[in-house]
């Protein structure tokens, strides 16, 4: 076994989408995992912080076939294991409980009528908000005078107004949940080495990947920067230190590379 896969703690996993499509649900992903902590949390700054990856959840997730994607990505999923309950080496309760979540996921997107994000811009105070966020410094108590007031407000009060705006939007981050947790868990592990910092390796054409995980020892001194197409995979790894950093590492670098598609 990998050294890097047998410490798991000691290393840093980096992400890198190869299409469109999974770029934007990670996109989500990150934003709404700062909306959720931030919400979570009790200091005005956080709940500031919480409303404003509200806001760009809303623009990324405004796009009008997001719903529809997500929908068919969670129903084909359905369709590809459903038929696996019959095979004895597949563990029935955790297919049960895989097939449970996109059943429940799915039905509360279809149960959503309306653009996503509808509640929000129907809200002109949230709107001004918004549009005073948008120029840096702009969000001020004497350019909102309003929001100011709320923010000091007591802290399970502005929860209860955060959970209010985010809870039409949380469908779209079960659904989006899934699927990539699906995607994440179907692949397989390799070692390799980048010789002088730079790896290439040619990719077949047969199906391919739609994300890729890089693993790399955290002590290691430098980043990867990936760039991928359906023909070729190219990683720099570049400094991040003194001297070296942004330039491309001049020692062997050992990492964990994993392909996965859904």
């Amino acid at each position: 076994m990998s050294p890097l896969r047998r410490r798991a703690m000691d290393v840093i996993r980096y992400e890198h989408p190869l299409n469109e499509r999974i770029r934007t649900l990670m996109r989500l992903e990150d934003l709404y995992g700062r909306a959720l902590f931030f919400t979570a949390e009790t200091a005005p700054a956080a709940h500031h912080a919480a409303l404003l990856a509200l806001f760009e959840i809303v623009d990324v997730a405004g796009r009008a076939d997001l719903k529809t994607d997500i929908l068919q990505e969670l129903e084909r999923q359905r369709q590809l294991l459903a038929p696996l309950k019959h095979n004895p080496a597949i563990e029935a309760t955790a297919l049960d409980a895989v097939l449970s979540e996109i059943d429940v996921a799915g039905g509360r997107l279809l149960a959503q009528t309306g653009k996503v994000g509808q509640h929000l811009r129907d809200n002109d105070w949230l709107m001004a908000i918004k549009q005073r966020t948008g120029i840096p410094g702009g969000a001020c108590e004497f350019d909102l005078p309003a929001y100011h007031h709320w923010l000091n407000l007591e802290p399970t009060a502005r929860q209860r107004d955060l959970q209010a705006w985010l809870a039409p939007l949380l469908p779209i981050h079960s659904g989006l949940s899934i699927i990539l947790r699906l995607l994440r868990d179907n692949g397989k592990m390799s070692r390799h080495t980048a010789y002088h910092g730079v790896f290439q390796l040619m990719l077949t054409t047969a199906k391919v990947a739609q994300l890729l995980r890089l693993s790399l020892a955290k002590e290691t001194p430098c980043v990867p920067e990936i760039s991928a197409n359906k023909y070729a995979l190219n990683i720099r790894f570049v400094g991040i230190a003194g001297m070296d950093r942004g330039s491309v590492f001049e020692g062997d670098v050992e990492f964990d590379l994993m392909f996965c598609n859904l």
